[in-house]
């Protein structure tokens, strides 16, 4: 039953990132915890994710800025494979409870980042790829920041789902090869992950018909109840371990 929960939110999860370029982890990542526990939970996602990016890079191929991608993952890549092995060293309930508070902060900052008509060049790209980088191998989603910092770049629609997607994917893949190297990426995880992942990727493809008509205010308010009520279940989780 776990599975098919698994499954079907992992489906639900990436249809809805696919449109909004970010909310898949944010989705599934309650789930994996209430279905594997979270130490096992994060390496799952992780590897769920390096197959949720490159899902949409392959449905967005032609729109991928290359310069961009190579500016925030030159710095970002590092940074996600060393806050990952600062995750290893976390408790599981300190794991919950800063992924929860995380993804609760996020909503208030993502707002005030909303209210300034803030412009981005590729040293900003740069050096906000070494922060969230670093914030993505600890935490489980990073989207609330990375997707405003590509937006201040100028990328919308197709060119930034893709975008967004290619930088991300390096930092996913460091953190799971972070993980793999440190012994929490056993077979039997990465084979949930390769399960979670699949049905992410179907998600994206299912999502790239509707990417232009989701309204600003409709994806505002769906991100921000997302984040609220994954964060609620993380720590939810937190205070009962």
């Amino acid at each position: 039953m776990a599975f098919l929960f698994v499954l079907t939110v992992g489906l639900i999860a990436g249809t809805i990132s696919g449109i909004v370029g970010t909310g898949s982890s944010i989705m599934l990542m309650p789930v994996l915890v209430y279905a594997y526990g979270p130490k096992e939970a994060v390496p799952i996602m992780a590897v769920a994710s390096v197959m949720a990016n490159f899902s949409r890079i392959l449905a967005w191929w032609r729109e991928v800025d290359w310069r961009a991608c190579m500016a925030y993952s030159v710095t970002g890549i590092p940074a996600a494979a060393l806050g990952a092995r600062t995750l290893l060293a976390l408790p599981s309930h300190a794991v919950d409870l800063a992924i929860g508070s995380f993804l609760i902060a996020m909503v208030p900052v993502r707002h005030a980042l909303a209210r300034h008509d803030l412009k981005a060049n590729l040293w900003h790209l740069a050096i906000g790829g070494a922060v969230i980088g670093y914030l993505t191998g600890i935490v489980v989603s990073t989207g609330p920041l990375s997707v405003p910092l590509f937006l201040f770049y100028g990328l919308s629609k197709g060119a930034f789902l893709a975008t967004e997607a290619a930088s991300s994917l390096g930092l996913y893949f460091a953190k799971s090869v972070t993980f793999e190297r440190f012994g929490a990426l056993t077979s039997d995880v990465f084979i949930k992950g390769l399960i979670a992942g699949a049905s992410l990727m179907s998600g994206a493809f299912i999502a790239k018909r509707f990417v232009l008509h989701l309204k600003p205010e409709m994806f505002r308010l769906l991100m921000d109840a997302i984040m609220i009520a994954a964060g609620l279940s993380m720590l939810w989780n937190a205070a009962q371990s």
